[in-house]
């Protein structure tokens, strides 16, 4: 049986993608014709007809990746739904849904703790007093059974959302520090006790928040906001309930500063989790454990999530895919949909290898949300060949 190595040092692998050639040759002989790169695939809209049900399936996937592309967080939402839960039977509705504004990606993040145990409310989006094809579809397909632990509830609805006519309940807030904090309550009361950790981000920095929401999925820790220059009195008021808990904060200094770091301090074990980019902090807590929390994710045989730090609903809209399945952190490609180098080298020290039987191996897998616009082609392609398994005596490389 062959050995479950990582590859240290591996040079990175490439996948190189087909041009589509112009058509016909020039008369001068002068060589090929130059190629064209692809067209980004532009995913269905949110008001598309029937968008929810075609993003139940992969748009594009290769070996080792599934994209979920939707043009935006709403479709996106639907589509992950979906996935996770196929709604072919009883056994694969969720007992609840969670309905969000889609441009509320605080309420949103904040949610996210609903997608895991014991509630597993998925999350769809609303868009303003509508709710959008996408989500009328996935809806319609889900059909929640209702939530025991929620008196039966199908619907939660997070703050100011349509009404779908169907057994509800509402969390409410004034702003998003109330809200996150009333949050936080209906998954405690869901739980039966509250937890012995939680997460603290800044209200103003959606990108430093993002990989909060996919963690709050699997674990139930949930997310908390602060100001950046003092802590709101509805946050603290949420964290003493939780009697001096393991406070941990995602964000460097522009998300959160010093001075709340301070007053955290006084209300439980603070530790910050960040690095100068919303990328590197993202790899940052996807490596970080301590104790029972955190992802730990430092060796090969996981699973990851891609989202784009320009769409910061959509760390919650794929916040399912990290509660159920291979249960990876989320990791944000560049603002213009390429792969950083910093994600490039993470994915290398946790690329799977094998010195005798792949067969005998570990797996990763990777979950990118959202169109070739906020993902490109070529960033998929790279991702897919970082996650492969590969020879760690591979001469040829």
């Amino acid at each position: 049986m062959g050995r479950v190595l990582n590859p240290r040092g591996a040079l990175a692998l490439t996948l190189v993608l087909a041009a589509v050639a112009a058509a016909g040759c020039g008369k001068d002989g002068g060589g090929p014709p130059a190629s064209k790169p692809p067209t980004p695939a532009v995913g269905p809209a949110a008001g598309d007809e029937a968008a929810g049900s075609a993003l139940g399936f992969p748009s594009f996937a290769t070996k080792n990746t599934t994209r979920v592309g939707g043009s935006d967080a709403i479709a996106d939402a639907a589509g992950v739904a979906q996935a996770v839960w196929p709604a072919t039977g009883p056994t694969t509705r969720p007992p609840a849904v969670a309905l969000v504004q889609a441009e509320d990606w605080r309420a949103a993040i904040a949610a996210s703790v609903l997608v895991g145990r014991p509630v597993r409310a998925p999350l769809l989006l609303a868009d303003g007093d509508q709710l959008p094809q996408a989500t009328k579809d996935a809806l319609k397909r889900l059909q929640p059974a209702g939530s025991g632990v929620l008196g039966g509830a199908q619907i939660i609805k997070v703050g100011d959302v349509a009404s779908s006519g169907s057994r509800t309940t509402a969390v409410s807030g004034k702003d998003p520090f109330e809200l996150a904090a009333a949050i936080d309550r209906i998954a405690t009361t869901a739980r039966g006790e509250p937890s012995k950790a939680v997460m603290v981000v800044g209200a103003d920095s959606p990108a430093y928040a993002m990989p909060a929401a996919a963690y709050a999925a699997k674990s139930g820790t949930p997310v908390l906001f602060t100001a950046r220059e003092e802590l709101p009195a509805a946050t603290a008021a949420a964290i003493r309930t939780h009697g001096r808990p393991r406070i941990y904060v995602l964000g460097n200094e522009s998300a959160v500063s010093g001075k709340v770091i301070d007053q955290l301090g006084r209300l439980g074990t603070t530790t910050r989790i960040a690095a100068d980019t919303p990328q590197k902090s993202a790899i940052a807590f996807a490596r970080y454990s301590d104790g029972g929390f955190g992802w730990g994710v430092t060796d090969p045989g996981h699973g990851l999530v891609f989202a784009n730090p320009t769409q910061p609903a959509a760390a919650a809209a794929a916040a399912p895919l990290s509660s159920s399945g291979s249960y990876g952190p989320l990791l944000l490609v560049a603002e213009d949909g390429s792969l950083p180098d910093e994600v490039v080298q993470y994915l290398l020290d946790i690329q799977p290898g094998y010195d005798a039987d792949p067969v005998r191996g570990v797996y990763n897998h990777g979950w990118l949300i959202g169109d070739e616009r906020l993902i490109s082609l070529d960033a998929q392609s790279r991702i897919d060949a970082l996650l492969e398994i590969s020879p760690v005596n591979d001469e040829s490389s």
